[in-house]
């Protein structure tokens, strides 16, 4: 029998990309749009959970549909040129490849828009996967085989035991090494950039 591929599993928003100018930018069109006060430095500051979570801090539960919609259309326009590649990203990605291993995103971005900051930024993974969710993201990790996920947020540590996969935490996104570590994180990377060490010392392991 042939050895399973290695299959490492990546989260988008504040694990790979910097994404909050654009999403900052979004948001603040679709205030001014809709009149409605949006304080872009708090939602910038908790990126991770769903957009209809974030949206219904803001408008009545029977507008939050409508202005979800609106914000995935004025995205692609406004946060796509203004988000970075997070330290160590594009390496990363590669170090899996390098092993002959696959790279997958698993975000709960909606999965367009992730492509679209994939390949604005030129990170080159194998599988993307949008529009799930902490728990939700084991369907998609089960259904690769990734016995590996990477991610910054609590919601990104449950994903990965749902899946049975290892759960690597990086401390660039809204919590604290010692969140990830109560949540269950195995390993605690600062930035992506010591990642490919890691990965190679864990394959030879």
């Amino acid at each position: 029998m042939p050895a399973p591929t290695l299959t490492v599993g990546f989260d988008l928003d504040m694990t790979l990309i910097d994404s909050r100018p654009g999403i900052r930018a979004a948001y603040e069109t679709l205030a001014s749009e809709t009149g409605v006060y949006i304080d872009t430095d708090l939602v910038v500051s908790r990126l991770g959970p769903p957009l209809e979570e974030e949206m219904a801090n803001w408008f009545p539960a029977d507008a939050v549909a409508e202005a979800c919609d609106r914000y995935r259309a004025i995205y692609p326009d406004e946060a796509i040129t203004p988000t970075t590649a997070l330290p160590g990203a594009r390496e990363a990605v590669e170090a899996v490849q390098a092993l002959g291993g696959r790279a997958m995103v698993v975000t709960a971005k909606y999965e367009p828009n992730a492509k679209l900051h994939l390949a604005h930024l030129g990170i080159g993974v194998d599988v993307l996967i949008g529009g799930l969710w902490a728990e939700g993201k084991a369907e998609a990790l089960l259904e690769y085989g990734a016995g590996i996920y990477v991610g910054d947020h609590t919601g990104d540590v449950r994903g990965a035991h749902a899946a049975n996969a290892l759960s690597v935490g990086v401390v660039t996104g809204p919590c604290a090494e010692e969140e990830l570590r109560a949540a269950g994180a195995e390993v605690i990377l600062p930035d992506l950039t010591a990642f490919p060490a890691w990965l190679r010392s864990h394959t030879t392991a």
